[in-house]
């Protein structure tokens, strides 16, 4: 039984370090793996891991370390929250090592030149392992605060939803299960976008009956392009789809929406991504979506829209009458060309 094994959760960022200490307050011991030797011993000597998620004491029972070996030789279940474009590279090396575990992906991100999802990558190096997906409305630092959240845990594998939920799931963190891992991990990360568009919006002063046109547009156009690509439209109806997208383009709280505050305000993305510090998923997807709905031929006006502003040199106001300009297409179409 896992219950017994200390649980690993590999990445220092600001949701591995909120997870890890979700999972120690539940009364597990948790493995906290980062790359960096010395934020790893900074963590343990103060108890906060202060680039991430400053004020928000690291829990006795987390245990940060950079031996990754040693990691993944102490534990079953296995959290995985490295940024899309390092996980490759940090785990192939393992690749022996994860044979068999149960490895849960939160990164919400695609890998460029592949247009592979983390879970699939995850598959990709570790084919014997057992996956599944956690994702839904879950800012970091609100989950590392205790205000109360809802995520979905998808995978094929009931055994290892049930066992993610009996980790996860405690006073103030509620797990639902899933059993379409690929649609709920697309629309983790495809809402990212979309998150860019709306922090770009708020900057620029844009009314609340916009914000509510460019969230509902964006839910249609990702449910339409998960659909193509054989998502369950109904998924996105769920927390992983709309409750993850109302929460990344309406807070200040989420990456992807201060970039594209920061864009708003007239800064370079250069300048944008700097000002974060950290990994904003979004500005990573936005280049492999445009091409990859090109070549299915999936209308997607928001993600070219985009693309245009961030590098082809076109501003907010001219890519939104381009919009408004556009044919109106029916308002609701989740319904998939075979009928679905």
């Amino acid at each position: 039984m896992t219950d017994q094994l200390p649980i690993a959760v590999l990445g220092g960022g600001s949701f591995g370090t909120a997870i890890a200490n979700l999972l120690a307050e539940n009364g597990q011991q948790v493995m906290h793996w980062m790359r960096d030797p010395a934020q790893a011993e900074a963590i343990r000597t103060t108890r906060e891991n202060p680039r991430y998620l400053k004020g928000i004491k690291v829990h006795a029972n987390v245990q940060p370390g950079s031996d990754l070996a040693a990691t993944l030789a102490a534990c079953q279940l296995v959290f995985v929250a490295l940024p899309s474009s390092a996980l490759r590279q940090a785990l192939q090396p393992f690749a022996q090592q994860l044979s068999g575990k149960l490895l849960v992906s939160t990164t919400k991100g695609i890998e460029a030149q592949s247009f592979l999802l983390m879970s699939q990558i995850l598959q990709d190096i570790a084919p014997q392992a057992r996956i599944g997906v956690l994702s839904g409305p879950n800012l970091a630092r609100e989950v590392a605060e205790h205000a109360l959240t809802a995520s979905v845990i998808a995978s094929e594998d009931e055994d290892l939803c049930r066992q993610v939920q009996a980790a996860l799931h405690g006073r103030t963190f509620r797990v639902y299960a899933s059993a379409d891992r690929f649609g709920v991990e697309l629309g983790g990360a495809l809402k990212n976008v979309y998150a860019i568009i709306a922090g770009m919006a708020a900057a620029m002063g844009m009314g609340e009956n916009t914000k509510s046109m460019l969230i509902t547009r964006a839910l249609a156009e990702m449910t339409r392009f998960a659909v193509q690509l054989g998502a369950n439209p109904m998924t996105f109806l769920g927390l992983a789809g709309v409750g993850d997208l109302i929460v990344t383009c309406s807070s200040a709280k989420s990456r992807n929406y201060q970039v594209g505050y920061a864009l708003g305000q007239g800064l370079s993305l250069e300048e944008a991504v700097a000002r974060l510090g950290e990994v904003a998923e979004g500005v990573n997807t936005i280049k492999v979506l445009k091409s990859k709905a090109e070549q299915l031929q999936v209308y997607m006006p928001l993600v070219a829209g985009l693309h245009a502003i961030l590098f082809e040199g076109r501003t907010l106001d001219q890519v939104i009458g381009a919009l408004m300009r556009g044919e109106p297409k029916t308002d609701v179409d989740f319904i998939s060309p075979s009928g679905f």
